[in-house]
């Protein structure tokens, strides 16, 4: 086995049974990986069609021992009031599949960016008729800069596809969605907003 520290390659010692360190390691390799796959598949309560994986809330698993693990998510917005609900199933679906000790921890730093959102989250968002947010916008480092007033590109409409649409409101059923209306169709739809 070859562990890597501080740039420079090392070979471990294995032990006398010949790989039982690979096979060690292995295991672990895979118990991470399913860990990682069930806190994913955690359905987000507030969009039930789409899991925490899909909207890239999950940002790390680590296992430590074979009954251990911690999960790492970022919630969308630092006051997500979903992200306790979030936490509790993914200590719930992990229990279910033997960890004795489950730890959830929040990380917002880096924060949640809208670019996390995967492509099969963003089709799910479009099938529910909720418009995926476009590309989340650029920012310098250091202090953010405040605009008093905005000139928003026109979301394209989940139902018809027309960029015919009017924003109604900036805040929506939830704080991470604003509220628009298509002109061609006239169908009022939610917009998950851009946030980087």
């Amino acid at each position: 086995m070859v562990t890597r520290m501080g740039g420079a390659a090392e070979v471990a010692d294995v032990d006398r049974d010949g790989g039982a360190d690979v096979d060690g390691a292995r295991e672990a390799v895979a118990r991470e990986a399913a860990a990682r796959e069930l806190a994913a598949r955690v359905a987000d309560p507030e969009m039930p069609f789409v899991t925490v994986g899909e909207l890239g809330i999950v940002r790390g698993v680590e296992v430590d021992g074979d009954d251990r693990v911690a999960v790492t998510i970022t919630p969308t917005y630092a006051g997500c009031p979903a992200i306790e609900v979030i936490r509790r199933e993914i200590r719930a679906r992990l229990g279910a599949a033997g960890f004795a000790s489950v730890e959830v921890r929040t990380a917002l730093d880096p924060p949640w960016s809208s670019d996390w959102i995967t492509a099969e989250g963003r089709r799910k968002l479009a099938a529910a008729g909720i418009a995926p947010p476009g590309a989340a916008p650029a920012r310098p480092s250091g202090p953010v800069p405040v605009t008093l007033s905005r000139r928003r590109p026109a979301v394209p409409c989940p139902a018809c596809g027309s960029a015919d649409t009017v924003e109604l409101s900036a805040f929506g059923a939830t704080a991470c969605k604003d509220l628009w209306r298509c002109r061609a169709c006239a169908e009022p739809f939610e917009h998950i907003k851009e946030i980087s």
